[in-house]
């Protein structure tokens, strides 16, 4: 009788807990992660200082390398291509100083529609799904939580049997069998060092101490706060309507980390003290050559954005487009700090700069135009959800004003940074890039195919010419982008002979993957011409987006 007592209270106590618990259920998991890995106070960054004296003059050594990607940013956020956010309202002019000192591929493509598996490519110059990269990291919670929203004239697809298959969030990451950016410049001398969002994996072999960084300071998940929610800089910008936004406001953190070190909350709004850090980097860095891979997280969700930027754009009416735009600013005030800095050095004549976003921007934040004038957003092989900003600026070697019309993607920055830095490619393995820098000045851009591959939703762009075949739905699209850019009209019935030599093409390419290291959980409708604040019918485009 005693033990059926104790067993009573002891579910009472647990059902007590369970009632207290679950009005917070969807903060649940950040609460177990801050419990298990506590962020401590603010401390400072002390970058490895270099020689105070250059053997060599900046011009006679190997080019320094900057890769500044940044996060959801769709190709009409910016200036440098005539339009620009809220109608040109919100100048980029540093951003836009990369391509009029540099070169302009204006057919420039991400390695995803999705973060992570666009920085795979980033690092590694091979299609993500090469090495079974092929879906962005998150716990089954997210995918649940997706997997239960309200579409409206379409449902989300959650795969309950695979759940069983799915591996821990940090173990989601790149393997350590591939041969990073910064391990094959690290090798060939250069100092490296990254600063940012990571989303390549969170265990210890996937850290970026373990991919060939010397120095970092940064996070390794998918999304950071840029403040907390309660400082009084910060004006937030919650969006019920957005599946992710809930649970990015009850889990993310702000805080970062120093070369793997206990989480600590960072000194300031969190794009400017990324900048911060870039400027630091250079400064410790300015006499010897160094790859510096600046990955900001702006503008993704959370919106969140500096009070001084919010003010400094008040002609724009529309409050939450207003935010959005001053997120963009700050990056653009980033982009300007490093610019100065390398100047200020004496560093900018041979220090090549890269500028590019990881994927369009997103229709789930309620913005239309982000990637104007393309269809499609974030997570869809639609050009909007993989056109994005592609600028190379080198001063020693690039014509100020060039303008490349083919095709240039994330896969080409390994090759680039690697033949700068007069390294070898890797022999043992496909690398699937070329070097834009020899197209830049002249060189020919070869002929090539690129691929891109989601679940059972695949892309072939060869020649102009595009198909995208998907399983849900069932479906086939095939566009004539030299003529159609904007993809208006679907040609699969009318070009049967393409058709099938773009098939063909496809499925050889596709043969050449690998199999997902783990597996897509959920695949959320995602409306072609429609952001999530517009109603949408049965009629409307659509893709079941594997993730």
């Amino acid at each position: 009788m005693r033990w059926l007592f104790i067993l009573g209270g002891i579910a009472v106590l647990m059902a007590g807990a369970l009632a207290l618990a679950w009005p917070h259920r969807i903060a649940l998991p950040g609460m177990l992660d801050r419990w298990r890995d506590p962020i401590g106070e603010t401390q400072q960054v002390v970058w490895d200082q270099g020689p105070q004296t250059a053997d060599t003059a900046p011009g006679e050594r190997s080019p320094n390398v900057i890769v500044i990607l940044v996060d959801d940013l769709g190709i009409n956020d910016i200036t440098t291509f005539g339009g620009g956010l809220a109608a040109g309202d919100v100048p980029t002019p540093n951003i836009d100083a990369i391509a009029a000192n540099g070169a302009v591929f204006v057919n420039g493509y991400a390695g995803n529609a999705t973060c992570a598996p666009s920085r795979a490519a980033i690092m590694t110059g091979r299609y993500a799904t090469r090495f079974g990269f092929e879906f962005t990291p998150a716990p089954v919670a997210f995918h649940r939580l997706v997997g239960s929203f309200d579409y409206g004239s379409r449902e989300a697809i959650f795969h309950e049997d695979r759940v069983a298959e799915a591996i821990p969030t940090d173990q989601q990451g790149l393997p350590p069998e591939e041969i990073t950016m910064a391990e094959i410049l690290r090798d060939s001398g250069y100092r490296t060092l990254f600063i940012g969002k990571w989303h390549l994996g969170a265990a210890e072999p996937f850290q970026p101490q373990n991919q060939g960084f010397d120095e970092w300071v940064g996070f390794y998940p998918g999304a950071a706060l840029f403040l907390p929610p309660d400082h009084p800089d910060a004006v937030n910008l919650r969006q019920d309507f957005d599946p992710i936004d809930p649970f990015l406001w009850a889990n993310l953190n702000y805080a970062v980390r120093w070369n793997g070190s206990q989480r600590f909350a960072p000194d300031g709004y969190m794009t400017d003290y990324f900048a911060d850090q870039a400027v630091s980097a250079i400064q410790a860095n300015r006499n010897r050559p160094f790859f510096l891979y600046l990955a900001l997280n702006a503008p993704h969700t959370p919106l969140q954005a500096l009070r001084s930027d919010v003010e400094a754009l008040g002609h724009i009416e529309d409050e939450r487009l207003r935010i959005y735009a001053a997120m963009i600013r700050a990056v653009d005030r980033a982009v300007g700090r490093v610019r100065e800095t390398l100047a200020e050095e004496g560093l900018a004549e041979n220090t090549i700069i890269v500028f590019s976003s990881d994927n369009g921007a997103p229709g789930y934040i309620g913005f239309a135009d982000l990637n104007a004038p393309y269809r499609g957003w974030k997570a869809t092989f639609f050009e909007g959800g993989i056109r994005v900003p592609m600028l190379v600026e080198w001063p020693a070697r690039v014509t100020p004003g060039t303008v490349i019309e083919a095709p240039a993607a994330h896969v080409d920055l390994f090759t680039t940074a690697a033949r700068a830095a007069g390294a070898d490619l890797p022999g043992d393995r496909t690398i699937d890039g070329i070097d834009l820098i020899d197209v830049a000045t002249g060189g020919p851009a070869p002929e090539r195919a690129l691929f891109w591959r989601s679940g059972h939703y695949r892309v072939l762009l060869h020649e102009g010419w595009k198909l995208q075949v998907s399983e849900h739905p069932q479906r086939t699209w095939l566009f004539n982008l030299a003529e159609d850019p904007t993809e208006q009209t679907d040609l699969a019935d009318a070009e049967p002979a393409r058709l099938a030599a773009m098939m063909a093409r496809l499925e050889a390419l596709d043969a050449e993957q690998a199999e997902p290291i783990w597996p897509s959980l959920v695949e959320p409708p995602v409306f072609i011409d429609r952001h999530l604040l517009e109603p949408r019918t049965a009629d409307d485009e659509y893709v079941h987006w594997p993730n």
